[in-house]
């Protein structure tokens, strides 16, 4: 058996850096743990964490080609953050210029969500605990 004990980091690929940056930070209250630029690839690389654990890889590369996301393309569909109190998130959000989708109830454990969007589209939800 493989024995995975956790997700180490996601990678996001964006197509702004400074603009991704700031969304990831500000808006998403993600932490630096370090930024580097490789010069022989025309990119950097900002490593994130959320409450002291290392998250997100955002990198930048020139001129990166745009993938599909809507309708349900095949691949990754979204990246889900939990959340305390989803009105106050959604708040935030929204104070911050991010549109959010009306308030859904999972199905299966009665638990409330919704979706919005990076500032490269790429699908994000909160879900509530």
């Amino acid at each position: 058996m493989l024995q995975l004990t956790a997700v180490h980091h996601i990678a996001i690929i964006c197509s702004d850096y400074e603009r991704s940056k700031q969304f990831y930070t500000r808006v998403m209250g993600c932490t630096i743990l370090g930024e580097y630029y490789r010069a022989e690839r025309q990119s950097y690389k900002l490593d994130l964490a959320l409450n002291g654990q290392y998250l997100i890889e955002l990198f930048s590369f020139p001129n990166p080609p745009k993938r599909p996301s809507r309708p349900e393309a095949a691949g990754l569909r979204h990246l889900a953050f939990a959340v305390a109190n989803l009105d106050t998130a959604i708040q935030h959000l929204t104070e911050q210029g991010v549109v959010t989708e009306p308030i859904r109830v999972d199905e299966h454990t009665g638990r409330r969500f919704t979706f919005f969007a990076d500032p490269d589209e790429l699908p994000l939800e909160l879900y509530e605990l």
